[in-house]
Parts: C-alpha cells; sequence; structure tokens
C-alpha cells in the first residue's frame, strides 16, 4: 500500500533529514549535460526539485531563466537561502499536474520516481505539455526494480521507452556512464524532444 505522498509527507521528510535521494551537489551527468549547452536564455524548468542543486548549478554557470517547482516549501527555502538572488517569483510552491507555462527544457531529477506509479502516464503527457515544440526533456531516470510501496519505485527501460515513445523522440535512453559511485549501473541517462 503506497501512503500518501502529499505535501506533508515530503516536508517531514525534509525535517526529519530522511532525504536518501538528496546528493548534496549536481548530479555528474546532468551537469556533464548543463555544460554542453550554449544558450543562456532558454527557459528551463525543474520539476519536483527538491533542493535541486541542478538550479543551482544553472544559475552559476549564468543561466537566469530557471523554474523550480515543488511540493513542499521546505527545499525551495533552502534554495533561496543558498542563493538570495535567486528571484522568488521562479521558485513555484505548487504541484506540477496543475502548473501551466511552456520551456525550452525541463531536467528530470529523482521526480518520475518519486510519483505513484499509476501517476506515470499523467506524467509523460504533462511533460509533453509543458514543452515547447522541440522542447527537450533530459535527465535520470532509475533503472531498479520496479516496488509498490514507496519510493523510489524504479522501472526500466523497456517500460519507460513504451510510455514515453507516444509523446517523444527518444534521442538517448542509455546507462549513464557517468553516475555518483553509489547510482553506478542503477541510471540511464535520458534525452527526449517533444514530437
Amino acid at each position: 500500500m503506497i501512503e500518501s505522498l502529499n505535501e506533508n509527507y515530503w516536508t517531514q521528510r525534509y525535517e526529519n533529514n530522511q532525504t536518501g535521494w538528496d546528493i548534496g551537489h549536481v548530479s555528474t551527468p546532468i551537469k556533464g549535460y548543463i555544460d554542453q549547452l550554449s544558450d543562456k536564455e532558454i527557459k528551463i524548468l525543474i520539476p519536483g526539485a527538491g533542493n535541486s542543486y541542478e538550479a543551482e548549478y544553472l544559475w552559476q554557470q549564468g543561466f537566469k531563466n530557471i523554474w523550480v517547482i515543488d511540493l513542499s516549501k521546505t527545499p525551495l527555502n533552502n534554495l533561496q537561502s543558498r542563493i538570495p538572488e535567486f528571484p522568488a517569483s521562479q521558485l513555484i510552491h505548487g504541484n506540477f499536474f496543475e502548473h501551466q507555462a511552456q520551456y525550452d527544457l525541463i531536467i528530470e531529477q529523482t521526480f518520475f520516481c518519486a510519483l505513484n506509479p499509476i501517476m506515470r502516464t499523467d506524467y509523460v503527457a504533462k511533460m509533453h505539455e509543458l514543452l515547447l515544440d522541440g522542447g527537450k526533456l533530459v535527465g535520470l531516470m532509475f533503472k531498479i526494480p520496479l516496488n509498490t510501496t514507496h519510493p523510489p519505485f524504479g522501472g526500466n527501460e523497456e517500460e519507460y521507452r513504451s510510455i514515453f515513445s507516444p509523446y517523444f523522440k527518444i534521442e538517448i535512453m542509455e546507462e549513464a556512464h557517468n553516475s555518483i559511485p553509489p547510482r553506478i549501473e542503477n541510471e540511464l541517462f535520458v534525452k527526449m524532444i517533444k514530437t
């Protein structure tokens, strides 16, 4: 039985320091992708962002059109305290599935695996809606056995391809070659383009 993964659940995880997904810095594969981006004006969304070291790294590299959304206010406050100049209007305390805007790039980092698996097709459809034509969904997805009780819920390449391919051209979906040591062989790097 999956417990209610609501705002209170996530806030309590932060308050009790039960944040095993939080590696304390930008993940290596996503950093590598960011490092080869040349257009600093693109509009970027990081959903279910948590403490969002990815947003912090983007900011440090000169990207300013970054939007961060999380169900819990705690990690948004944490990001704001690390980067006081980050615009508060670009820190969205809310539900990803209710968000309305469009982006050139959406970064996926431990959000998909935190959602109840019955919401996966809704996630894919919402990502498609939030991206501009030709927009990209880039990031990491866990390649670990699916469980049905708690995050991370896991999954595999075959499942991911079946749910994303109706909405996206899957340009890259392969085992990440530069994962952090605890996640070696357990992450897929993905780059998908809205079709």
